[in-house]
């Protein structure tokens, strides 16, 4: 049991002393929040990296998502760009959060304020097989919006 419960770690390295370490606001909540590191302005339509100031040391066999948050995007129509943003299980640089805000007025984030949210889940590696055939389905090849409304 001792093994499976490393397994289960995540390792984070404070990049800056004020660095806010990930969360759960909740027991039981699938994301740890993630804290801004930095004081900036992110105007109507356009994007910021925003800095954690914090790296991760992923469990084996796991990805991190890095997700918006709800309250961001309906009080302020600012979101998560790249959603979800993947960060790989052998990265380990500083964890940046790419917003954009999709709202009529600048948008400040302050040090410390929640901009994102991290959900850890495993991966599945598969291997790659060139094949000339696939299986049949009922959608087939149908495209975007091929199963109705």
């Amino acid at each position: 049991m001792a093994a499976d419960a490393g397994q289960r770690r995540l390792k984070v390295k404070r990049l800056s002393p004020t660095a806010t370490l990930p969360r759960r606001a909740h027991p039981g909540d699938a994301g740890l929040d993630l804290y801004a590191a930095v004081d900036l302005d992110i105007p109507p339509g356009e994007t910021r990296l925003v800095g954690t100031a914090i790296a991760i040391e992923l469990p084996r066999g796991t990805e991190a998502q890095v997700r918006p948050r709800s309250g961001l995007a309906l009080k302020h129509s600012v979101t998560v760009l790249n959603t979800p943003g993947t960060i790989d299980e052998g990265y380990r640089g500083e964890v940046g959060v790419i917003l954009i805000n999709h709202g009529r007025e600048p948008f400040t984030v302050h040090q410390g304020m929640k901009v994102a949210q991290l959900v850890v889940q495993p991966t599945l590696a598969v291997e790659v097989e060139e094949t000339t055939q696939l299986g049949d389905t009922e959608r087939g090849a149908g495209g975007f919006g091929s199963t109705g409304n």
